[in-house]
C-alpha cells in the first residue's frame, strides 16, 4: 500500500481517459446539488477533501470496471486504477469541473436536475466564511426562474451575460484557453475588473488547479477478499454489498470467458434464468417480480455451488473442509461455477418436489430458505442414493429435526458444513455417523405454547405436518388435502377458538389462544363460517358439508383434533388434547421422542 497526492486536474484527465475507472460493483449514486457546491467550495479554498483509495491493476483486472458517470468514449479501456473510495467525491467534480455539460444531481425535493456551477467572483474574494454561498447552481438552460408565474432572476445563458453578474463558469477551470478568453471578455466589460480578478485568480483560481487529493493505492496483488473488505469498510454509509453483486463483477472482468465468447459473462441473467425455470416448476422457491426477495436467493444458490466445490476439492485431498464462507464465494473461479451450476440447479428441482411432499408449496409457508442450501448439494453429490427408501428416509428425519428443532435460525455456515459431510456419510450408511442436526435437535413440549406466528419455522412446520398427515378441508371434504389445493383453495392456519370467547371462559390455556394448539390448516371459504365457538359453527359447516353428522366427525379428527371437546366448546380439554396429539406428530417426523407435557418432574 502506498500513499500518493496527485492534482485533482491528474485525477479528473484520468477519469476522463478511462485510466482511472470504477469496479463494477460499486453502485450508483447521485450527490444532491447542497453537497456539490459544498464539495466545491472545500476545493476552491483549498481545504483538505479527504483521502480517496484505489487499486491498482497492472493492466489487467479481476473485476469487470466501469467509467464512472459522465465520461465518454474509454468504456473499452482496460483501467490502471480502480476507484474503491470516492466515487461520488471524484464523479461530481469531474461532472462540474472539468467536463462542458451539466451536472446530473437531485434538488432538495430529490427531484432530478441538471445543473451548471458557477462560483460568485465579489464573494469568493470575501471572507472564507461566506464562501459557500458563493457558489451557484442554475438549470441547464442557465435561466433562474422564481414564482408560480415564472420571473427571470438569473440569467447567464451568454459569456457576456455571465461576466455582467460577476458569475465565473466552473467548467472551464482547467482550461487555460477558455479561461483567458473569459477574463477578456470580463475585463472589456469593465476595466475595473481587473482588480477582483486578479485577487480572485491568487485566491481561487490557482488553488484549485494546484489542488491535491491524497490517495492510497492498494498494490495489484491485493486479494479480492481483501479489495471488498477494505471496500465494504470505507463505504459505511452505503448499503453492504452482497456476495453476488461482487462476483457478478468479478465473473464479468473473466478475460479467459472474454476470450472464448467475445462477451463478458452475465451472472444475473444466468441466475435470472435459474430461478425462472425453479420457480415456474415449484412456486415455494418464489417470485422474480422486481423488489421482491423471497423463497430461494442468489447468495443461497451460490453457497450450495461453493459447498460442492469445496466437498470435491476435499475429495481430491486439495482442500480440508467442505465450507462455503464468504472467502469461498470470493474464490470461486468462474469455470468452475459454469460446471457445478447446473448441477445444483438441478438438486433445487428435486428440492422442490421434496418440500411438495412435505406439502411445502409456497414461499411463505418455507420454514427455512438456508436449510435447502446444503440439501442441494448433498443431493447433487449422491445423486440417485437420495431417492433410494433409506436415503428418502433419512433425508426425511433430517429435515424434520432442522424445522421443528429450529437449528437453522443462526450460525448456519458451519452448520451447512458438517451437515453436508455427515448426511452423505449418513445416506451411504458409512458406520456410526448420524448428523448432528439429527443428535441436538430438541423440541420441549412447553414450545407449542409460544409458537404463534410464521416467524418461527416450527409454526410453520407443525402446520405443513397436518396437511402432510391427512388433514381434510370442513368445506371441501371429498378428501385429504393435496399440495394443489393449498393454493386453489387459499388454505391457510385458521383459529379455532376465537380469542375473545377464550379470554371470557378459558382462563387455564386462555393465554396459549393464539399457539399453533389452537389453529389448523383450513380454506378461506371455512374462515367464512367460523364465527362464535366451535359449538355453533360446526353444525352449520356441517350443514354445509352434506355429511352426517359422525362422517364430518371423523373430518375433524383429521386434524388431530377431538370433535366431542369442539361440540362441548372446552377449550382447556381441547387444548391439553390437541397439545399432546401434535407432540406425537412431532415426535414421528423427528424420529425421536421429545420433552412430553406428563415427563416426571414437570
Amino acid at each position: 500500500m502506498s500513499l500518493d497526492s496527485p492534482q485533482l486536474k491528474k485525477l479528473l484527465q484520468d477519469v476522463a481517459s478511462g485510466a482511472l475507472q470504477l469496479p463494477d460493483f460499486q453502485r450508483e449514486w447521485v450527490w444532491d446539488d447542497e453537497r456539490i457546491k459544498a464539495l466545491i467550495a472545500t476545493v476552491t479554498l483549498d481545504y483538505p477533501l479527504g483521502v480517496v483509495m484505489a487499486l491498482q491493476t497492472g493492466g489487467s483486472t479481476p473485476f469487470r470496471a466501469r467509467p464512472l458517470n459522465g465520461t465518454e468514449g474509454c468504456e473499452s479501456r482496460t483501467p490502471d486504477l480502480l476507484l474503491l473510495d470516492g466515487q461520488q467525491r471524484m464523479t461530481s467534480l469531474f461532472q462540474a469541473l472539468y467536463r462542458n455539460q451539466p451536472v446530473a444531481t437531485v434538488d432538495g425535493r430529490g427531484k432530478g436536475m441538471k445543473a451548471w456551477y458557477y462560483i460568485d467572483i465579489a464573494k469568493a474574494i470575501g471572507s472564507p466564511a461566506d464562501r459557500d454561498d458563493a457558489i451557484v447552481s442554475v438549470p441547464e438552460n442557465r435561466i433562474l426562474t422564481t414564482g408560480p408565474a415564472p420571473r427571470v432572476t438569473l440569467d447567464v445563458s451568454t459569456t457576456e451575460l455571465e461576466c455582467e453578474a460577476g458569475l465565473f463558469p466552473l467548467h472551464i477551470v482547467f482550461d487555460t484557453q477558455r479561461i483567458t478568453a473569459w477574463q477578456k471578455a470580463y475585463v472589456d466589460r469593465n476595466v475595473a475588473n481587473w482588480g477582483p480578478w486578479s485577487e480572485f485568480k491568487d485566491r481561487v483560481l490557482d488553488h484549485v488547479r494546484s489542488f491535491v487529493v491524497p490517495m492510497i493505492n492498494l498494490p495489484v496483488d491485493t486479494t479480492m477478499d481483501a479489495v471488498c473488505a477494505v471496500f465494504e469498510r470505507v463505504n459505511t454509509g452505503g448499503v453492504q454489498l452482497n456476495v453476488f453483486e461482487l462476483l457478478t463483477a468479478t465473473f464479468a472482468g473473466d478475460q479467459a470467458y472474454m476470450a472464448e465468447f467475445g462477451d463478458y459473462y452475465h451472472l444475473p441473467a444466468g441466475w435470472e434464468a435459474i430461478k425462472q425455470r425453479l420457480a415456474s416448476r415449484y412456486p415455494v422457491f418464489g417470485s422474480l417480480e422486481p423488489g421482491r426477495a423471497d423463497g430461494i436467493s442468489s447468495s443461497e444458490f451460490l453457497q450450495a455451488v461453493a459447498l460442492l466445490r469445496t466437498w470435491e476439492l476435499k475429495q481430491a485431498g486439495k482442500a480440508t473442509t467442505v465450507s462455503c464462507k464468504r472467502r469461498d464465494l470470493l474464490n470461486l473461479p468462474l469455470a468452475d461455477f459454469r460446471r457445478l451450476a447446473p448441477r445444483i440447479a438441478d438438486a433445487f428441482e428435486w428440492i422442490g418436489a421434496f418440500l411438495e411432499k412435505q406439502c411445502i408449496v409456497r414461499p411463505g409457508d418455507l420454514p427455512y430458505a438456508s436449510q435447502l442450501v446444503p440439501l442441494a448439494a448433498v443431493r447433487a453429490i449422491v445423486g440417485e442414493e437420495a431417492d433410494s427408501a433409506g436415503g428418502e428416509e433419512r433425508i426425511d428425519q433430517w429435515y424434520w429435526n432442522g424445522v421443528l428443532g429450529e437449528m437453522y435460525g443462526q450460525s448456519t455456515e458451519s452448520r451447512f458444513s458438517r451437515d453436508v459431510e455427515q448426511l452423505v456419510a449418513w445416506i451411504r450408511r458409512e458406520p456410526n455417523v448420524v448428523p448432528d442436526t439429527v443428535t441436538e435437535a430438541v423440541f420441549v413440549d412447553d414450545r407449542l405454547d409460544t409458537l404463534t406466528t410464521r416467524n418461527s419455522a416450527a409454526y410453520k412446520g407443525i402446520y405443513a405436518l397436518l396437511i402432510k398427515q391427512g388433514a381434510v378441508d370442513w368445506f371441501y371434504v371429498d378428501g385429504p388435502l393435496k399440495a394443489a389445493q393449498i393454493v386453489a383453495q387459499n388454505i391457510d392456519v385458521r383459529q379455532i377458538f376465537p380469542r375473545n370467547w377464550v379470554a371470557a371462559n378459558a382462563p387455564r390455556h386462555a393465554k396459549h389462544v393464539s399457539s399453533i394448539v389452537n389453529k389448523t390448516p383450513l380454506s378461506f371459504r371455512v374462515s367464512r363460517g367460523m364465527v362464535g365457538v366451535p359449538g355453533s359453527y360446526l353444525k352449520s359447516l356441517q350443514l354445509e358439508s352434506g355429511m352426517r353428522p359422525e362422517w364430518f366427525d371423523d373430518v375433524i379428527a383429521t386434524h388431530l383434533i377431538d370433535p366431542a371437546l369442539l361440540h362441548e366448546s372446552d377449550f382447556d380439554q381441547f387444548y391439553d388434547n390437541r397439545a399432546k396429539q401434535l407432540l406425537e406428530l412431532v415426535q414421528s417426523a423427528m424420529g425421536k421422542r421429545t420433552v412430553y407435557r406428563d415427563a416426571p418432574g414437570r
